[in-house]
């Protein structure tokens, strides 16, 4: 099983906020080579790092430690593969706007996704979107891929789903 976060759940594993929780148990308990996102959210949980730090939400040591454990644990470390973003799949994602009316980063995540689903269905592997975004969740869905919000869901949910 492969686990495909968006930014609004990964950014979880470096500030604490509701789904906190999960995401770390999901890390003790799944390896991270099975773990993927595409390239672009690491920019948008640096930026919602960033937003909580300049807002007073986050001290200036917790946004140093958030930043160096993203830096070892995701940018640099060698077991958790990036999904990259080229051209050919923003243009791609661009129906998924208007089919789902989500927006533009959005469409890039669920497009992306959808590429690594289909990939991991045609080996028999499968894969589960983690986020806490609702307008990508109801997509995702809608697209036949299983999800997972560390909001809403229990210990037991992910349990069940770990095996």
């Amino acid at each position: 099983m492969w686990i495909y976060f968006d930014s609004s759940a990964l950014v979880k594993r470096y500030s604490a906020e509701s789904g906190t929780e999960l995401v770390n148990i999901l890390f003790r308990q799944h390896p991270t080579s099975q773990m993927t996102c595409a390239s672009i959210c690491v920019l948008e949980i640096v930026s919602v790092l960033v937003r909580k730090h300049n807002d007073g939400r986050m001290s200036s040591e917790l946004f140093a430690q958030a930043l160096l454990n993203l830096e070892n644990e995701i940018i640099a470390g060698d077991s958790f593969p990036f999904v990259p973003i080229d051209d050919q799949l923003l243009f791609a994602a661009l129906d998924l706007i208007t089919r789902h009316h989500i927006n533009s980063s959005d469409a890039i995540i669920l497009r992306s996704c959808l590429n690594v689903h289909q990939v991991l269905a045609g080996r028999g592997d499968q894969l589960i979107l983690w986020s806490s975004d609702k307008r990508l969740l109801r997509a995702a869905k809608n697209e036949g891929v299983a999800v997972f919000d560390p909001e809403v869901e229990t210990e037991k949910s992910l349990t069940d789903i770990l095996g």
